[in-house]
């Protein structure tokens, strides 16, 4: 089956590294029908151009095949989403790029976010402890999930007790993502849930300027009131942003590295007492079970490559699932091997887009699984099935694992 009539099947869905293979084999720039765009799967070109901002864009990156693909007049009905995705950090180049990442990233510093570990532990104890004596859990429910959207949202300022309903509104808003070429329902449902986070965090804002904290939403409220440095649509649009991504991956993350060392028969009591060994497995994980499975880029200018010209305005996936699965980079690279090193993956991008919340998805799934394995020593999958998201971001659905309640 070839990658084009693969795309939205249950096969690729589960598993599309033999579709990536094939594509390095035979078609390394493909023309993508379904998705309308370009796709590149080897290593070798995709950490080039997912760093040249200059030629190959972040803006419209998200929806410049909507754009592109659909009707004045649908356009027209979704101008919050299309102008949404068109500014703040995760949607812009340099010099705008810079200028709002610098708003931010202090608070994403290793340095920084040090000062979070016993708060993070704390949390991964108490999360824990609610399920140690029902001899059951469920990974993204009880932990992969609330653990890393306590810790955005307390980091913005917002209740961490609506956790749920941000779970609900992060996967809509993501699910006209999943395809270059959604359908009109589906983009009209992420719409309705991105206005309705906006609206949320814009009531967080005002808020903030009337009493200020010690959070993020403060200081990026504070740092607007200075002038032009922060517009209101810059502020609304990277707290979407750093909320929503500032979970996904890391629950994806946490969830994949327990089937995958469980499955693998991987020595978890090892892993536990060992932080080292930790490090280098979960950058394996990260490798092997990419979070974040592609990146979009918009073509700035028209551009040669593998002897194709490729022309402006047209978009370029990016498919970082693939190239963590390069075998002229990797070797072996369909083997877990929790003792890679080097590990040059692509997981968390390349150059000046690469992921700000990397940092803090380093601390908490260390952490998490530490604490897991160390508490839960007899932990067992209560399945050898397990269903993935398909989509821009590659995550099990369900974990249930089983454990004796006398564990602790």
């Amino acid at each position: 089956m070839r990658f084009d009539e693969a795309i939205g099947t249950t096969e690729f869905r589960d598993d599309p590294y033999p579709y990536y293979r094939e594509l390095q084999e035979a078609e390394p720039l493909h023309w993508c029908e379904p998705w309308g765009c370009w796709v590149l799967s080897r290593y070798a070109d995709i950490a080039p151009v997912i760093q040249d901002y200059k030629r190959f864009s972040n803006r419209a990156r998200v929806t410049n095949v909507i754009r592109r693909e659909f009707p004045e007049s649908f356009l027209e009905k979704i101008q919050p989403l299309l102008q949404h995705f068109g500014q703040g950090l995760i949607n812009v180049d340099p010099p705008d790029h810079t200028r709002l990442r610098k708003l931010v990233q202090k608070t994403f510093l290793p340095k920084t976010l040090e000062r979070l570990k016993p708060h993070i532990q704390a949390i991964v104890d108490e999360l824990l402890d609610q399920v140690v004596p029902t001899g059951k859990i469920e990974i993204v429910r009880d932990l992969a999930y609330p653990l890393p959207v306590t810790v955005i949202a307390e980091l913005l300022g917002v209740p961490t007790d609506m956790r749920q309903q941000f779970k609900e509104l992060s996967g809509t808003i993501l699910e006209f993502q999943a395809m270059p070429r959604p359908e009109e329902a589906t983009i009209l449902r992420s719409q309705e849930a991105l206005i309705e986070l906006r609206s949320y965090l814009d009531e967080v804002a005002r808020e903030r300027r009337q009493n200020p904290r010690d959070d993020l939403m403060t200081q990026l409220v504070s740092v607007e009131e200075e002038g032009d440095r922060l517009s209101h649509e810059e502020l609304l649009s990277t707290s979407v942003g750093l909320l929503v991504a500032g979970h996904e991956t890391t629950t994806n993350l946490i969830t994949s590295a327990v089937w995958l060392f469980l499955r693998h028969g991987i020595d978890t009591a090892k892993l536990a007492e060992d932080p080292s060994l930790m490090e280098t497995a979960i950058e394996e994980v990260l490798r092997f079970e990419s979070p974040l499975q592609r990146l979009g880029r918009t073509v700035i200018e028209d551009c040669q490559l593998h002897g194709t010209t490729i022309r402006s305005g047209e978009t370029l996936f990016s498919l970082l699932g693939a190239a963590n699965r390069d075998p002229s980079q990797f070797d072996q690279p369909n083997t877990l091997n929790i003792h890679r090193s080097p590990n040059r993956h692509l997981a968390f991008g390349h150059g000046v887009h690469f992921c700000l919340g990397a940092p803090l998805a380093r601390i908490e799934a260390p952490i998490a699984l530490k604490t897991l394995f160390t508490r839960l020593p007899e932990v067992k999958l209560a399945t050898d099935q397990v269903r993935w998201n398909s989509g821009v971001m590659r995550g099990i659905k369900r974990l249930p694992l089983t454990f004796s309640s006398a564990d602790r």
